[in-house]
């Protein structure tokens, strides 16, 4: 078997150029001190002989990379993927590099992948996901940041953390408000709520949304049956036939994230039930597949890829003393699979 031949390296494109190897490192880096013609004739003899610059070397010679690290719950959930295509869009405008990873909602792995980035001399790091509602979960996360920003690196998470540092912060609490809103204008009165995990904070703020609307309307949270469950498709149909077991009566049933409420939908027409006309579902963060399942779902849509833009913009900003805040605003997005309630 042949061997491979060995890519071009920077002294290859100096001599090819007739030119010095500093030279040619400056032509290629834009530094001071060669011309711009010189410059240019180094980067098309580059481009001919295929040289590729070395950014992990440069990062490592220099203290600089053009790696940001993305660091998500599930790169299986759209939500994510959503945020993934607001940092990628902006990450390549700018010229730079997105390591992906997630956690699967576990600190522990949310600590080694920092970790692992810091390793890898990632300069700038964006957490997308949930906080934790017990600030003690994120204590080492803190200290590992605290760590890294000493250093000079930089973090900016989406959503509400225990973390000192810039944040995206999507419009839960007046979401889940606008949401239950919408259900009791209808005239729904006897609602239910597929949770996801209750050791999120964008779980607490969205249940906090619905109970102050059910407060509004003079109504009490404790006869609102709340089913906790994985933020899934099948953890929604999971949780829907805990909930649907337990209380036939039901007229709405509200997921708070749009997988849940898809899988809600399939439990709920897979075992007989019309939608909307027997019951009435609604989701969270207006997922691109929401407008075609069937019935079209009712949702509170986020600005999910302007949140993943946001967020490459405040970390790739110098620090400041004290974290930045951006909030997001929501919009309610009703479709077919809600409805007033039969009489």
């Amino acid at each position: 078997m042949a061997n491979r031949p060995a890519p071009p390296r920077l002294v290859d494109v100096a001599r090819a150029a007739g030119v010095s190897l500093a030279t040619a490192s400056r032509a290629m880096t834009g530094s001071a001190g060669v011309s711009a013609v010189v410059a240019a004739h180094v980067q098309a003899v580059a481009n001919r002989i295929g040289y590729v610059p070395n950014s992990h070397a440069r990062a490592l010679a220099g203290g600089q990379s053009t790696i940001v690290g993305l660091i998500v719950h599930d790169v299986g959930d759209p939500y994510f993927g959503e945020i993934a295509r607001g940092v990628l869009r902006e990450t390549e405008s700018r010229g730079y590099m997105a390591l992906i990873s997630q956690t699967e909602r576990d600190p522990a792995a949310e600590l080694a992948r920092i970790r692992a980035l810091r390793a890898h001399r990632v300069n700038s790091i964006v957490l997308a996901g949930s906080g934790y509602v017990d600030a003690s979960t994120e204590t080492d996360i803190a200290a590992e940041v605290r760590s890294f920003t000493n250093a000079g690196g930089r973090v900016a998470v989406i959503g509400r953390h225990h973390l000192p540092v810039d944040a995206v912060l999507p419009d839960n609490l007046s979401g889940g408000v606008t949401l239950m809103r919408h259900l009791l204008d209808l005239g729904h009165r006897r609602i239910g709520v597929l949770s996801g995990p209750p050791n999120l904070t964008t779980v607490e703020d969205r249940l906090a949304g619905l109970r102050l609307a059910i407060g509004a309307a003079r109504l009490p949270w404790h006869t609102v049956p709340v089913v906790p469950g994985d933020f899934t498709r099948e953890g929604g149909a999971a949780a829907a036939a805990t909930l649907l077991n337990a209380h036939p009566d039901l007229t709405a049933v509200i997921a708070l994230n749009d997988p849940m409420a898809v899988g809600a939908l399939s439990w709920l027409l897979g075992s007989g039930h019309r939608v909307p006309d027997d019951i009435s579902v609604a989701g969270f963060d207006d997922i691109p597949a929401a407008a075609d399942v069937y019935p079209a779902l009712t949702t509170i849509r986020l600005p999910m890829i302007s949140m993943g833009r946001q967020a490459l913009e405040l970390v790739l900003k110098p620090s400041v003393s004290r974290p930045r805040r951006r909030r997001t605003p929501h919009e309610l997005v009703p479709r077919a699979s809600t409805a007033p309630p039969h009489p």
